[in-house]
This record gives structure tokens, sequence and C-alpha cells, in this order.
């Protein structure tokens, strides 16, 4: 399996937190991809030779999809060669761009045949016909482009202002400080966050500070557990393996095997 991450061009930044490609050429192959609650929800290409089933939904996809947050562990599972470019979304993409409750789409996906402005299916066969990825990262990147000229008046910049600074805090700066620095009262906060990103500000807090977690245990930049507890601002390593058990469905030292 070849692997990317790509910075998105300065054009979608404000909306747009990484685009992945994952591609294999093997017709053989049967793949595997795990995903975890990381924050954000996204927009999905695939061009599959079998299509793609997200376990334990049961679901199989269509080649271009929004898909929510992600709460629960998936799976997207694929037999055969594939292509795949996700674009990780900020969490207010699906309200402010398609006025869709990001609630609605929690641990499940949005068919994008209903949304106005385009025609998914031409969208589809273009980017299937598409030479290379650049061309189809470049379509999908005009499409959401699209929906932010019409729909930016709708953003809520002191959200995203939020949303900027829990990420950078890991999920550690508490949520009464970042109210204060965007100046909102802290029910006024925590109402207008639920609205756009489907989430309360400490569940998307948790989930980045899981993430710290993830990534950390993952690279094993650690010598022992409790570095990682301590340093990504759980109580104690009970508190670390509840969280991490509650989306992973495994226990750091289950899931390192």
């Amino acid at each position: 399996m070849d692997f990317q991450s790509i910075i998105p061009d300065k054009r979608i930044s404000l909306f747009v937190k990484n685009i992945w490609v994952f591609e294999s050429g093997d017709d053989s192959l049967k793949t595997s991809l795990p995903f975890f609650a990381d924050g954000y929800p996204g927009l999905m290409f695939q061009n599959t030779a079998h299509g793609l089933t997200v376990r334990p939904h049961n679901k199989e996809m269509p080649e271009i999809f929004l898909y929510g947050q992600t709460i629960k562990p998936i799976e997207l599972e694929i037999s055969g060669a594939y292509n795949l470019i996700i674009f990780q979304l900020y969490p207010f993409v699906p309200r402010t761009f398609f006025n869709i409750d990001p609630r609605s789409i929690i641990d499940n996906c949005y068919y994008l045949e209903d949304v106005k402005k385009i025609n998914i299916a031409l969208l589809t066969r273009k980017l299937l016909g598409a030479n290379n990825n650049e061309q189809r990262i470049e379509m999908m990147s005009k499409m959401l482009l699209l929906y932010f000229e019409e729909r930016k008046q709708n953003l809520d910049y002191k959200i995203r202002q939020a949303i900027e600074m829990i990420i950078a805090s890991k999920g550690q700066e508490s949520i009464q400080s970042v109210a204060e620095k965007i100046r909102l009262a802290i029910r006024t906060f925590e109402r207008r966050f639920l609205i756009e990103t489907g989430l309360s500000p400490k569940q998307f807090a948790r989930i980045i500070q899981f993430q710290s977690s993830l990534k950390q245990l993952t690279v094993k930049d650690y010598k022992r557990l409790t570095d990682i507890v301590y340093e990504n601002g759980f109580s104690d390593q009970s508190h670390f393996i509840r969280v991490f058990k509650a989306f992973t469905g495994k226990t750091p030292k289950a899931f390192q095997l």
C-alpha cells in the first residue's frame, strides 16, 4: 500500500485539515484500514476493483460521499486494487457547507446525491476518468470551494477559532479558558459548538486528546505508559486506559500486539 499525507493549499486550508491518499495496484490483496475517532468529518472518493465496505455497519459505499464524526471504531474493507482520496474536513463543514445537521451523521455517512449545485453523477464520472490524483484532488477542491463561496457568510468564525485552540493544545486547554479567549459565555459557547460540529467542546477535546496519545503510542515515542498518560493530560493511567478503550475497543497493551 502507498500512502500520502498532503497539506491542503491555501485556497482550502480554512476548511480542510489534511488530504490523505491510499493506493494499491494489487488485485489479489484484501485490505482492512482501521479508523478511529479523530474529531474530523470527511469527504471521500474511492475507486476500487470490487467495492468498499464499512465494517461493522456492512455498508457498501458509493464512489464519493461525506462521512461524519467517527466515535466508534470502524474498518474500511477492500478486496483488490484501490485508490482512496480522503479530505479531512474541519467539523463545521457539514452544517456550514451542506446544511446537514452534524449530529445526524455521527458514525454515519451522507450520500451526496441530494446536495444542490453539484451534479454528483457527473462529478463521479470525471473523478473516475481523471488521469491522476492531482486532477482528482483539484476537482474535489473546486467542489468544496463552490460551497464555501456560497455559504461562507454562515461560517461561525469564533467556533472555528475555538476548534483551532483545542487542536493546538492537544485537547488539554480547559473549555472555560477557550470560551473566555473567544469572548463567549460558557453556555453560549457550548451551544454554538454543538450546533456547528455535532459534538460538545468537551467531547471534541477528549477526541483530540485521545488522538495525541494514539499517535505517541503508535510511533512508540515513550519509555513507560505513564509518559503518555501525563504528557497528554490524563489524570492517571486508569483514566487513559478507559478513554483509549472507549475509542478503539482495546486497551493500549492489546492495541500494540
